[in-house]
């Protein structure tokens, strides 16, 4: 099945006229005359703050939609994120004390907004907003709940009742909700999903009320900025140099082995291509001094703030656009679209069009940093309105002059919500020119909900379920159970059986059969929700299809089967023994079975690792790679748990390691993927600090080859900002960040001193741009 991934891409061209394409927004610079630099940065010398009217006219769309205003200053300012609630109302998190100038002045004061925006008359226009939690610092994410709001306010997570739309006490969730990291790269999201917890992007963490109490769990590590999932409850994100990243497996399942830093299957490219196309010319993007970031018209080339991708499965687009993915780039102001194809449980996708995008803006203040359905099937972008969106910790010299010389720090009290709506129906009439916020109704009794698990907009779908399994209302269960016999209907199927899982009340009987059903849609929800009903007195009663579908060589099937060893072992260790070791033998080389069996290991690997030579004598099999290898690396991490007693030699540099470092290269030092290389172990980490120094003071810019093993994108991250230009960050800081991580974990260096970094400040003092590695093996 096809899915098209609407991304809005919202680029200013100043000295270019850019005509409307039919499918898109054309690239600007397609002729033979090469542009002259000094005549582009004369045409936006002047960067003018616009009306949130005139912003829209400078909007460059897919023909056949339009860009509608739903929202903007004074009745908001600077919104980072929203919710809708079952009225039509959007709660918006406002982030005003972010940036408020290029050294961030005033960053921490308590100005941040929960607001409830409503639109009284019906237009699709917000007209009013009330503040419901103000004094906040730096809020980043919120999730309605069960009568109820989670706020993230850094570094923790609160949950907030609500009675009269007023906060009315709170409940600590979670102390360390941001433990580490700075603005640009702390958890955010929020998402509930179709499993009923509750997701971030950048974190390892899990959410979910039970009762009076909240859960926490582990699970993988995912993107930075923005979170989303299909129809199927797959996720789905990115970093900020990655146009679209997922999983192919659902999200509970596959975290259980701490030692395991990938598992395959997860954080799995989606988009190859990171290609923009802006309409104006971009030059105010960090790295802009650095070749190959723009082209020779000053747009730029590649993705560099990639954030809030959205699937969308509204009804109102059409289903062209069903499945699509889009992805916004406040840096060049566009948003871009993404066409998915998925075949089994791998998805794979493409860019919607040729050098042009969905959307893209004139205007250079246009940031869209989230996208989201509304009740109404729309697209509705958040704004956030502003010159500066690049943190203070990695703002280099070259970027804060393109902001004086624009005057971009101000204003600060600007922010827009808008809708992206089509002009067409599906029918070929024409639409009205606002669409309400809410066309359809919740009703006043939980079984008018039941049938809204059907409605073709998703997010109504998903606002039924979540409103069910808030409500507690256990009368629902046959109608619920009735939808489960619909098996020509997946996808309402789905929501009425996580809805009951969600009410605690799924049976051993209602996914039985549903195992045992030819469509893999069906069976694959089946399999994902057996962790939720598993237990000592029905697991046996899941062993027949299980091992049926092992018989039939159901490939598919396979890595499920792997994950779920691990909920049956507390109830049988050799009944779960056996399936690892079934799967082991019959799927030696299919690295998705491989790492899901690996997953159940922790603390056993090496003992399973001598039995698998056993069952699979040829010890080049890809398991018995993948298992030595983690072997390999569990190893060297007991040798580097000198953590403690560095960061009381070190506690400057600890505490930069885990504000800066840590949200890249990992806690462990072993990297993350899609962002950093390693630094544990590392040769460029422990060895010549004349290469060292210039690396953390400018940066660098990859591909690099870490002890013999080249990083290049989308394996990791493309570039490395330095911290030089950080005022933060003095000589005796970088030393202190230095000696540490050259003595963390296995690493051994000569230790650094303060003069050395003035030193190197001194010899490289006019540079500007990052480190090659070619550069560096220069140095003598």
């Amino acid at each position: 099945m096809i899915r098209l991934n609407p991304v809005l891409q919202n680029i200013c061209c100043i000295f270019v006229v850019v005509p409307l394409l039919l499918q898109g927004c054309r690239h600007p610079s397609q002729g033979n005359d090469r542009p002259d630099p000094l005549a582009i940065r004369k045409s936006i010398a002047e960067t003018p703050v616009l009306p949130a009217d005139s912003a829209i006219s400078k909007m460059h769309l897919e023909e056949g939609f339009a860009v509608k205003l739903v929202a903007s200053e004074p009745l908001i300012a600077a919104p980072v994120a929203l919710n809708f609630d079952e009225k039509g109302r959007i709660w918006v998190v406002e982030m005003q004390d972010y940036m408020p100038d290029t050294v961030g002045t005033g960053e921490n004061l308590p100005t941040g907004k929960i607001v409830i925006l409503s639109d009284k008359n019906g237009d699709g226009v917000m007209d009013t907003g009330e503040v419901f939690l103000d004094s906040l610092v730096l809020p980043r994410a919120i999730c309605l709940v069960e009568g109820g709001i989670l706020v993230a306010e850094p570094p923790r997570l609160w949950f907030y009742d609500i009675k009269n739309d007023k906060p009315a006490g709170r409940t600590l969730v979670d102390s360390a909700y941001t433990a580490g990291g700075n603005v640009e790269h702390q958890p955010n999201g929020l998402f509930r999903a179709l499993d009923n917890w509750i997701y971030n992007a950048k974190s390892t963490k899990r959410y979910r009320k039970a009762g009076s109490h909240w859960l926490i769990e582990k699970t993988h590590f995912r993107g930075q900025w923005g979170i989303t999932q299909d129809n199927e409850g797959r996720l789905y994100y990115n970093t900020n140099s990655d146009n679209l990243i997922g999983d192919y497996f659902p999200p509970g399942l596959g975290a259980g082995n701490p030692h395991q830093k990938e598992v395959a299957g997860f954080q799995k490219t989606i988009v190859e291509d990171n290609r923009v196309y802006p309409v104006r010319p971009t030059p105010g993007v960090n790295r802009g001094y650095m070749p190959g970031v723009l082209d020779d018209s000053l747009r730029l080339v590649n993705f560099t703030a990639a954030c809030g991708p959205l699937l969308y499965n509204g009804d109102l687009f059409g289903k062209a656009y069903d499945g699509n993915a889009f992805v916004a780039e406040p840096s060049a102001n566009l948003i871009k679209r993404d066409l998915l194809v998925s075949q089994g449980y791998i998805t794979t996708g493409r860019e919607a069009y040729e050098k042009k995008e969905f959307l893209a803006s004139e205007d250079e203040r246009f940031r869209p940093v989230n996208l989201h359905i509304g009740p109404d099937g729309a697209i509705y972008i958040v704004d956030m309105y502003r010159g500066i969106i690049q943190h203070k910790t990695y703002l280099t010299p070259y970027l804060k002059n393109e902001i004086k010389e624009r005057a971009l720090s101000k204003p600060l009290n600007c922010g827009r919500i808008y809708k992206i709506v089509p002009t067409k129906t599906a029918s070929g009439n024409r639409t009205s020119a606002n669409i309400a916020p809410v066309n359809v109704s919740f009703g006043s009794k939980p079984m008018d909900l039941v049938p809204l698990l059907q409605n073709p907009n998703g997010w109504v779908r998903s606002k039924a379920q979540q409103l069910l399994v808030d409500g507690k209302d256990k009368t629902v269960a046959p109608a619920l159970r009735q939808l489960l016999k619909n098996t020509g209907a997946p996808i309402p199927l789905a929501h009425a059986m996580w809805t009951l899982e969600g009410l605690g009340i799924l049976q051993q009987a209602d996914v039985l059969p549903l195992l045992k059903r030819p469509e893999w849609a069906i069976r694959m929800q089946a399999l994902s929700v057996l962790p939720s009903i598993i237990d000592k007195a029905n697991y046996r009663s899941f062993l027949p299809p299980l091992e049926s579908m092992m018989d039939e060589h159901d490939t598919l099937a396979a890595p499920y089967i792997a994950f779920l060893a691990d909920y049956i072992r507390p109830f049988s260790a050799s009944v779960a023994h056996e399936l690892l070791t079934a799967l082991v033998r019959e799927y030696p080389d299919n690295i998705y079975v491989a790492d899901a069996v690996i997953s159940n290991l922790y603390n056993k690997e090496e003992a399973f690792y001598k039995e698998a030579l056993s069952i699979q004598p040829d010890s080049n099999t890809l398991f018995d790679r993948q298992l030595k290898k983690l072997i390999v690396s569990i190893e060297k991490a007991k040798n580097g748990s000198n953590f403690s007693k560095l960061e009381k030699q070190y506690p400057r540099g600890a505490t930069i390691f885990q504000t800066v470092c840590q949200t890249c290269h990992g806690n462990d030092g072993n990297g993350v993927k899609g962002l950093a290389p390693p630094l544990n172990g590392s040769n460029w980490v422990q060895g010549d600090k004349s290469k060292l120094i210039p690396i953390v003071l400018y940066g660098l810019t990859g591909p690099v080859k870490v002890t013999g093993k080249l990083y290049k994108s989308p394996e990791i991250n493309g570039d490395m900002p330095g911290i030089g230009a950080n005022k933060e960050f003095t000589d005796d800081d970088i030393a202190e960040i230095l000696n540490f991580v050259r003595n963390s974990w296995n690493n051994k260096g000569e230790k650094i001193i303060p003069e050395e970094i003035g030193g190197t400040r001194s010899k490289y003092k006019d540079r500007q741009k990052t480190f090659s590695m070619e550069e560096l093996d220069q140095i003598k």
